[in-house]
């Protein structure tokens, strides 16, 4: 039986749960700068961040800057991430968001939303990531498929729009907390709460989970 508390009592009960469960939440991306996780977050999208990893460390060994990044031929590239789903096209934003990033930024990755976004590549939940990750910013949430499932199972957002389920927690959730948040729904939604076949019975959340027992 799902345990009642009002609304605010509720969001405060599942960070506290996630973070005694998950004492470390951040990024499983590998990455050494704010470019090598940018870089990580474009391969990401549609793609397991263990595949990622596993292609990282040779690319980032052959090409070390975005000056590197931005000089190499883009079907180059695609070779080089040809294990990644979308390759070509990720090969192809990469080497425009690197050429973007010597044009406009002199090499290095901006510390905003706008900016961010202007770059080939890049949308709300890689900035957010970037932002998140790299600098501390927290300019907004990330909204993966764990994230969304979990806003969507506790009651936090009705809606499937990653941004209007960012919004939907923006609202609810305090922002110094917004980081932790995105990585602790991450977390939890690898480990318990799945797409298919969620573990309900042993989740920490259970008690004040609207969905409990699905």
């Amino acid at each position: 039986m799902t345990t009642r508390f009002s609304e605010k009592d509720r969001t405060k009960r599942v960070i506290s749960l996630l973070k005694k469960n998950y004492s470390n939440p951040h990024t499983a991306l590998n990455y050494d700068s704010p470019f090598q996780l940018l870089v990580a977050t474009i391969l990401s999208a549609q793609c397991t961040d263990k595949r990622v990893n596993l292609v990282t460390p040779s690319l980032f060994k052959k090409y070390r800057t975005p000056y590197e990044f931005a000089s190499v031929d883009p079907e180059a590239l695609a070779n080089d991430i040809n294990s990644i789903n979308f390759f070509r096209n990720k090969a192809k934003s990469i080497v425009n968001c690197a050429r973007q990033l010597v044009e406009r930024h002199g090499g290095m990755v901006p510390k905003s939303m706008k900016e961010l976004t202007d770059l080939s590549g890049v949308g709300r939940k890689t900035a957010n990531c970037v932002l998140g990750g790299a600098f501390g910013i927290a300019e907004g949430i990330v909204v993966d498929t764990h994230v969304l499932r979990l806003a969507n199972r506790l009651g936090f957002s009705k809606s499937q729009d990653p941004e209007k389920v960012e919004k939907d927690l923006m609202e609810t959730f305090p922002k110094k907390g917004w980081i932790d948040l995105s990585n602790l729904f991450i977390l939890h939604g690898r480990s318990t709460c799945k797409a298919i076949n969620p573990k309900c019975p042993e989740c920490i959340l259970k008690e004040i989970c609207p969905s409990a027992n699905i």
